[in-house]
């Protein structure tokens, strides 16, 4: 049974995100706490009969959880979260899918954006003070969008606006998702994932934006890599599991590709001696694509619409894992 508004209590986990703060806005009259450190989750989650966490979510955390009913995620990626334990506890469980759908595709197309305006060189140049000069080799200078082709690899809610958005700088879009029946989501055509090394050889862009399953684990291979132009971009704004990280490394260090920008990295945050922080032509940002001033509230909006259909009864939820 889940408990009544005014027998419940809300865990919010996270290290920097003010969930709590602006929960507290909303006056509901539901108890609440936060914590901000994996340890202080392990002592205190014992009293939480709802839990939004995201990447401070350990597994271990659910025999210590004896009045866990739901689990709110913060993010829209899943895989830490073990289902079959949390389905064995009776335990409900629902992503923040499409939260920030819209915010991840902008970033997506500002690190495009960035690679094909050479904004890291410049930003290095202005912190060195130096002006370049105008450059001869047209190979060597900035370049425009329009006529180029993006490869958009998960079509889903961030891939299909990243497709609306690069369709309005006139750019030619391919897009790749598990279920090409679903419809194109905004891309000139659709394929299946197994096309993709395939399609790879026509893209100045390959921008991956699908979830990590056990499908698209490693899916952008050391094959696909081998596949790309030399005069061609790779975007990661998915996950750094979707790539070979290894092959990728390989692959820019060689310069067999022209450069690469990434949200995400296999580990997180990524070690001080991995190569990519020193690569010439790596673009890094650190996993922020999708967190804009307005995350928190698009969040709570959904925890508030589950509580909802949770306290009528109802046996589905938005976002719905278990």
């Amino acid at each position: 049974m889940f408990p009544s508004k005014d027998k419940l209590t809300i865990c919010f986990a996270h290290v920097a995100y003010r969930m709590r703060e602006r929960f507290e806005l909303r006056q509901s009259g539901i108890k609440s706490f936060e914590v901000r450190a994996f340890e202080d989750l392990q002592k205190r989650i014992g009293e939480a009969d709802v839990v939004l966490a995201s990447g401070m979510w350990k597994n271990e955390l659910i025999p210590l959880a004896t009045n866990l009913k739901f689990i709110q995620s913060i993010s829209s990626g899943m895989d830490q979260y073990s289902k079959d334990e949390l389905a064995a506890k009776g335990v409900r469980l629902a992503s923040a899918a499409g939260v920030n759908a819209r915010a991840v595709a902008e970033h997506a197309l500002a690190l495009i954006l960035a690679l094909a305006r050479r904004l890291p060189e410049a930003r290095d140049n202005q912190r060195r003070h130096h002006w370049r000069g105008m450059i001869g080799d047209l190979a060597a200078r900035e370049d425009e969008l329009g006529g180029k082709t993006l490869l958009v690899v998960g079509t889903g809610r961030i891939g299909g606006h990243l497709a609306k958005l690069a369709k309005a700088f006139d750019m030619t879009v391919i897009g790749i998702r598990r279920d090409p029946k679903l419809g194109a989501n905004g891309a000139d055509s659709i394929h299946g994932m197994a096309d993709l090394v395939k399609l790879v050889p026509a893209a100045d862009f390959v921008a991956l934006a699908s979830a990590l399953t056990p499908e698209t684990e490693g899916l952008m291979s050391r094959a696909a890599l081998a596949a790309m132009k030399p005069s061609a971009y790779f975007v990661n704004v998915a996950r750094g599991r979707v790539a070979d990280e290894e092959a990728l490394i390989e692959t820019l260090r060689a310069g067999k590709i022209a450069g690469a920008a990434i949200d995400v990295t296999r580990e997180e945050p990524l070690g001080d001696d991995s190569p990519l922080w020193d690569l010439p032509n790596v673009f890094i940002t650190p996993h922020t694509a999708g967190e804009t001033r307005r995350y928190e509230d698009n969040v709570i909006d959904i925890l508030m619409e589950n509580l909802d259909r949770l306290w009528r009864g109802e046996k589905t939820l938005r976002n719905q894992v278990l």
